[in-house]
Formats: C-alpha cells, structure tokens, sequence
C-alpha cells in the first residue's frame, strides 16, 4: 500500500454510525450523546503512547479521518505518567508495555488488549567504548531499564541469564525514561540501556552507543507493547473501536511497506529525525515489525511465564478475560 492509496483508503471507513462515545477529560468522564457524522459534533478518542517507534502506528492519525470519533494522540513521556492516566479514566487508550497492561488488569483496572502495537523493536545498547564489546562484558555494570513492569526487564533477565550472568546480583539496574537514556549513556550515567527503538538507532547515529544484540536476537517475534482499551468504550462503542483498530492495521501495513515514507510522517509524533527512525526501520530488516499485530494469548501466557520465572510478578491474571481479539481478527481478515 503505498501512500495516497493509505490515505484513500482509510478515509471515512465504511463502518455504521452508532451511539455515543464516552469522553474523558484529566480525571472525569462525560457521556456526549450519539455521535455524528458532522466533524464537529463527533466524540474525541484519546489514545495515549510514547514518542518510540514501538507506537508509530499513531500516524494514523495525520493520515486518516475517522468517520465517528476525532482521534487525539496524547503523548507521554515515561511508562508511569502513561499508565496512571489510563487508570484514571484521563484516556480511552493506550500503547502500554505488556507488563503494564496486565499489572493494571491484575489490579482491577477495566481495560481490554484489543491489539498490538507491533513486535520485536527493542535493542540492548552499550555505551562506546573497547571494553564493552559483548552481553558478557556487562557483569558488574549499570543497565538502564524503562520499567521493572517492561517487556525489556523480561529480555535482559533472559539474556544476562543464558550468558551465564546473575542479573538479580552482578549488575545494576535502573528505571528511566525512555527518551532520556542516549543522554545518560554519553555522559557516563549508565553503562548500556535496553529500551524501544527509535533510541538505540539514535545512539548508534551519534556514535555514543553501540548494539550488543537486537531484542529480535534475544525472543524473536516477541511482543511488547498492546493497545489497551477502556472496557467501558469496548462495550458500548465497539463499532468505534473496530474503525480505531482497522486504521491502526492500516497504518501497520503502509509501514512495513513505505518504511522511508513512515518516517518522514513519524517527525510530528515522535520528534526524531528522520534519518534515525528510517534507520531502525531498515537496517537490517526485521528489526522492527508491524506484521502479526492479533493479540495472540499463547503470546501473552508466554510473557506472563517469563515474568513469574524471573520473580518481576509472582500472579497470573486471566488472560482470557483481559485479551479481546475480535477487532484485530476482522482487520486483517483472520
């Protein structure tokens, strides 16, 4: 799909009108009434994310017109913000780290994983220097980490541990925000990181950071961040959340296949140049994808082992309850 056939194509999807969309401002919530196809009496759906190229399905939003609800990307900067907004009704949705959206399930927040974000995308970055040139040089270091509640606290467990590493004794970690761990490394405040790209790329480009592996290298196709949905929009809107996915899935598809065109609309959502995310979207190949985005439960249940063997979680959550695959399922015709 290239790109006047993305933008063609998504406007105004042929999906029926249907009644009102509950709107949430910073902290409270308000029911609109039945939507409408007047732009300007249609609800706002706000969808938080981070500026990471994990979320960069969000060009959806510049892209297309949604025929029952404006779409209004919020962004945040770090994982707590994020989810604390979704806990308190501030947002419809959001791109959440896997570990995240079942902590928040686990907790009794009313959220559904109606799809994902895309896979693999994450590398282990050490700062660039002769004596950190393999996994096994990391013993005794300090590695930055997004969140203890993050798919890459699951990535480095596995990998420090199949390299023969304690990772619970013979390193440091450090939760940090995402956006500013290419600072921290260049000046010595920590030793590698392991984050969402497009910060690893960003790294590499300045010559301050290099790869150690590719979180494809350590798990291949595994999953990371999920579209979590207010239970309460799943339920009375679901013809709403149906457009919202299908516009996602077709912003996933125009990615994988105009990877230098999704980068130059990337400029406004995530504020890196576009040479940086043109990078990890290409090179190599896979290091990124955004193919494969239904929310799968064996996907899931395999996270959910990993964090329960490496002692990050110690209950299950009931997966089956948490997953709602119908609106992925219908836009990729599976």
């Amino acid at each position: 799909m290239n790109r006047r056939e993305f933008i063609k194509k998504s406007v105004f999807m042929t999906v029926g009108l249907v009644g009102g969309l509950t709107l949430a401002g910073c902290g409270s919530t308000t029911e609109t009434g039945r939507a409408s196809n007047q732009g300007k009496n249609k609800p706002t759906i706000k969808i938080g994310y981070l500026p990471i190229t994990d979320h960069l399905t969000m060009i959806a939003h510049g892209q297309m017109e949604f025929r029952q609800f404006t779409l209004e990307p919020v962004k945040f900067s770090g994982w707590a913000e994020l989810a604390e907004a979704l806990k308190g009704n501030a947002i419809q949705g959001a791109f959440a780290l896997t570990p995240i959206g079942m902590s928040l399930k686990q907790k009794g927040v009313p959220v559904k994983a109606v799809f994902l974000g895309h896979r693999n995308g994450s590398v282990l970055t050490a700062k660039n220097i002769p004596e950190l040139n393999k996994i096994e040089d990391l013993r005794g270091k300090t590695i930055a980490i997004p969140s203890r509640f993050s798919t890459h606290n699951v990535l480095i467990h596995k990998v420090l541990t199949e390299k023969g590493i304690n990772p619970n004794s013979e390193v440091k970690f450090i939760d940090m925000s995402p956006p500013e761990m290419v600072n921290a490394l260049s000046t010595g405040k920590i030793d590698a990181f392991i984050v969402a790209e497009p910060f690893g790329g960003q790294a590499e480009m300045q010559k301050v950071g290099k790869v150690l592996v590719l979180s494809k290298d350590i798990w291949h196709d595994h999953i990371c961040c999920v579209l979590n949905m207010q239970e309460e929009v799943v339920q009375k809107q679901p013809e709403a959340v149906e457009e919202l996915v299908g516009g996602l899935a077709k912003a996933a598809a125009f990615i994988d296949n105009n990877p230098q065109e999704a980068a130059k609309l990337s400029l406004k959502y995530l504020g890196q140049k576009q040479e940086v995310v043109e990078h990890v979207l290409t090179n190599p190949k896979g290091r990124i994808t955004f193919n494969n985005l239904v929310p799968d439960i064996r996907d899931f249940a395999a996270t959910e082992e990993y964090l329960l063997q490496f002692g990050i979680t110690k209950d299950k959550i009931d997966l089956a309850q948490y997953i709602d695959d119908r609106f992925a399922k219908k836009a990729f015709g599976v």
